[in-house]
C-alpha cells in the first residue's frame, strides 16, 4: 500500500482572485488502501475548516479500520457498492451504493470494503477539517479499548498544549 498522502503538486491550483480551481481534480495520491484525487485542503488552497476530494477504492479493496478524531465526514457514492463495518469492535454493518449519502460522526471506528471484485467504488468525500488525514488514527478491531484510550490521550495532549499556550500568552502579556 502506497502512502504518498502528503505529495501535493500546488502548481495545479489556479487562483483567480478569490475562486481557486484544480482542473480534473488534480493528481492521484494513495493512502490507507484508497486512491484519492488531489482535491482541496489547507495544504494546497489554504482552506481553514474543510477539505474535499474524490476517493476510489479499487475492486476488492479495503480502507483499513480507522477513526476520524474531532471532525465529521460526508460521502456521496458516485459508483459502486461499499460495506462499512463500524462501532466498537466493528460489529455493526451497513451497505451503501451509488446515489447514497453517508455521514460519519467524529470518533466512530469504521472499516470500508468495496463489495465488488471487478468494479471500483468512487465517492465524493467532504470533511469538516482542512487537514485531510492529519487527525485520523488506526483502529484495531481486536483491541478497541487500547485504541480508544490512545484517541483520548491524543485529544487530552492537544487540549493540554492549548491550555499551556494560553497560560503562556497571559503570563507574557
Amino acid at each position: 500500500m502506497s502512502n504518498d498522502k502528503n505529495n501535493l503538486d500546488t502548481s495545479s491550483v489556479e487562483d483567480h482572485g478569490g475562486i481557486l480551481t484544480i482542473r480534473g481534480g488534480g493528481a492521484q495520491r494513495d493512502w490507507n488502501g484508497i486512491h484519492y484525487k488531489e482535491g482541496m485542503s489547507r495544504k494546497n488552497v489554504g482552506t481553514t475548516s474543510l477539505s474535499a476530494n474524490i476517493a476510489t477504492i479499487p475492486p476488492g479493496g479495503v480502507a483499513y479500520a480507522h477513526i476520524h478524531v474531532g471532525f465529521e465526514v460526508i460521502l456521496y457514492i458516485i459508483e459502486g457498492k461499499v460495506r462499512h463495518e463500524f462501532g466498537p469492535g466493528l460489529k455493526q454493518v451497513i451497505e451503501n451504493e451509488a446515489g447514497d449519502f453517508i455521514y460519519i460522526k467524529p470518533g466512530v471506528p469504521h472499516e470500508v470494503f468495496n463489495m465488488s471484485d471487478t468494479e471500483p467504488v468512487v465517492a465524493f468525500v467532504a470533511r469538516s477539517s482542512a487537514n485531510e488525514w492529519d487527525e485520523i488514527i488506526p483502529y484495531d478491531r481486536n483491541h478497541p479499548k487500547l485504541i480508544a484510550l490512545s484517541s483520548r490521550t491524543k485529544t487530552f495532549a492537544r487540549y493540554l498544549r492549548l491550555a499551556l499556550r494560553r497560560a503562556f500568552v497571559r503570563m507574557t502579556a
